[in-house]
């Protein structure tokens, strides 16, 4: 559960990673509080929201068993452990 959790922070913060790169590569004070004004702020934090929103409807629309599939749930067969399956 904690990899999806991870997974999803780490799309939310790619815009301001790729803005703190910009930043060094411009030449600007990365740490200096007047090249993170409240606007740009404001814009990688609704880019970030937009992003991390599209890759969850991404990850529900083409991850896991297809819509008409049946699933078999985990078992026992012949005292092996058998894993849960889409048929």
């Amino acid at each position: 559960m904690i990899r999806p959790i991870l997974t999803e922070i780490g799309i939310f913060l790619i815009p301001f990673a790729v803005y703190a790169l910009y930043l060094v590569a411009s030449r600007s004070q990365l740490f200096d509080q007047s090249s993170w004004p409240g606007h740009v702020l404001a814009k990688l934090a609704l880019g970030a929201l937009l992003l991390t929103i599209l890759s969850l409807v991404l990850l529900a629309d083409f991850s896991g068993a297809p819509p008409v599939s049946t699933y078999v749930p985990a078992h026992i067969e012949n005292g092996r452990l058998v894993p849960g399956q889409s048929q």
